[in-house]
């Protein structure tokens, strides 16, 4: 009997196909799964990532609030075709304090990885408040109440806490001084240098255009400020000797 005769016998008989699939998957599971139990953590640490500042924390809740997601994802794969469009491809631990993550799966806009310091805050804010004004075929919403929205400021330090039991290492001095830093990194005339040490590379001063009062829209360019700036690409480029 050869081997093609024997696969017949199994697959004439509901039994032996259903006992043999189950055998395949637990075998396949056991080896994909039980690694996992003798590692403390799947994400490689990678030079650079840090939590969110406050205001960047609150320019993701008005992110996800917004529904940015479903149009912008951020995650670059690795295909060619992507890399020279949007940059490096996305690594995990960029988004290992993310809760929820964005990596998505929908495009209707380009990805956001790496829209971090590609445009001005003065780009950004006008993209928000008339897409069309400076992209001619989007078809985004215009966004221009958060310019008017003031952040409201009642114990930011709570958002910090919360992410900081599900593991984003905020530490007791970030905690103390969210409802501060909220406010200084936003204010071209306070002094941001605590800012700055606790969130490097962290985009400081009058982000909307008014000086005159910390809103919605200087949240949300702070956040979009941030993606894909914090990750020196360069030293994963000469380490894999591309230049």
């Amino acid at each position: 009997m050869g081997l093609m005769d024997k696969h017949a016998i199994i697959e004439k008989n509901a039994t032996l196909l259903l006992v043999g699939s189950l055998l395949v998957v637990t075998v396949g599971g056991i080896v994909e799964i039980a690694p996992l139990f003798y590692l403390d953590n799947t994400i490689e640490k990678v030079e650079g990532m840090r939590p969110y500042s406050p205001l960047e924390l609150a320019g993701r809740n008005i992110y996800v609030r917004e529904g940015c997601y479903l149009c912008h994802s951020q995650m670059i794969r690795p295909f060619r075709d992507e890399v020279e469009r949007y940059g490096h491809y996305s690594l995990a631990a960029e988004s290992m304090y993310d809760h929820p993550f964005q990596w998505g799966s929908k495009r209707t806009g380009p990805d956001l990885a790496r829209v971090g310091n590609r445009y001005s805050n003065e780009w950004h804010v006008q993209h928000l408040m008339d897409p069309r004004s400076v992209v001619p075929e989007s078809i985004m919403p215009r966004y221009a109440f958060l310019k008017d929205a003031p952040i409201e400021v009642k114990d930011f330090s709570t958002h910090l806490v919360a992410n900081a039991r599900v593991g984003v290492p905020y530490s007791d001095e970030m905690i103390a001084h969210a409802n501060a830093d909220l406010m200084v990194q936003a204010d071209p005339n306070a002094d941001a240098s605590g800012v700055e040490k606790r969130y490097p590379k962290a985009e400081v001063g009058d982000l909307d255009g008014n000086p005159q009062q910390v809103t919605e829209m200087d949240a949300l360019v702070a956040y979009l400020q941030m993606l894909g700036t914090l990750v020196d690409f360069k030293t994963y480029d000469d380490a894999a000797g591309y230049r």
